[in-house]
């Protein structure tokens, strides 16, 4: 059976910012950090003997970026989006990662080949695949929203929107709102038309777009009311709707990425 995932977060290496027996790995915090505690620190530091401690991040990208070039490197291991890993090793800024160095499966099937294609680069290894999301409130809306095009209804399902600000993900679900399938989101996506078509309509919602940056931020607007539904990273709706008992409704798994483990570049041995 396949390790790992299609076009997701990675796990990028960073060398030993630390000691020989301490380990620190960055990830997106919430329950998504929780989980990888739970299913990949815990069972390496009982097979070790070592010391794992998880630090959190809004986006380990941009804080590894920072810490290489200011010579200031003090994590091991980070969790990153697929594309931030591919980015992050083409600027040399990570730890090559030998495949060949990788255990094999557990039906003894050598690392290499047991991956999906491309799940494994020249700086980071592919570990799962996580989904974005928008939802909403049942409290407000008893009868709901079900497609990409009802998020952009403010006649039908008034009130706020929460969107991520940035460009990753947004675009892609306006398109596939404005009539786009799925399968050619990314080809409307690579022409100066299809991307003028994304962002007419983003307009369209413009008015009533509340932005959040952190993952954290998205369930917090539903809950206090804030915006009417929200686009948001699964495991934070989950976590809510499950963990807390909020009245919250995954509505569209409108994309789906893949994490990778990355390491930063340093003259250090790669923590493995």
């Amino acid at each position: 059976m396949k390790k790992t995932l299609i076009l997701t977060t990675a796990l990028v290496g960073l060398g030993f910012a630390a000691n020989a027996q301490e380990l620190t790995v960055m990830s997106w915090g919430g329950a998504y950090g929780a989980a990888q505690t739970e299913g990949h620190l815990k069972p390496w530091m009982a097979a070790t003997g070592n010391v794992a401690v998880m630090v959190d991040s809004d986006n380990p990208a941009p804080a590894i970026k920072a810490m290489v070039e200011a010579g200031n490197v003090t994590v091991d291991v980070a969790s990153v989006e697929y594309a931030d890993a591919i980015r992050l090793c083409d600027e040399g800024l990570l730890e090559p990662i030998d495949a060949a160095s990788l255990p094999a499966g557990a039906d003894g099937t050598p690392a290499a080949e047991d991956f999906f294609p491309g799940a494994v680069t020249e700086c980071a290894v592919s570990t799962d695949i996580w989904s974005n999301v928008y939802a909403y409130d049942t409290t407000k809306f008893p009868e709901g929203p079900k497609t990409a095009a009802d998020f952009f209804d403010l006649q039908k399902f008034p009130g706020k929107r929460g969107l991520k600000k940035g460009a990753k993900a947004v675009l892609e679900f306006a398109l596939m709102a404005d009539g786009v399938p799925a399968a050619e989101v990314y080809k409307e996506l690579s022409t100066p038309e299809g991307v003028d078509r994304a962002f007419a309509k983003l307009d369209t919602i413009k008015a009533e777009t509340v932005w959040w940056e952190a993952g954290a931020q998205a369930p917090q607007l539903l809950a206090d009311g804030e915006v009417a539904m929200t686009t948001a990273y699964n495991g934070r709706i989950f976590a809510a709707a499950v963990g807390e008992g909020k009245p919250f409704q995954i509505v569209l798994v409108y994309l789906v990425w893949s994490a990778a483990q990355v390491g930063q570049h340093r003259a250090d041995h790669l923590c493995r």
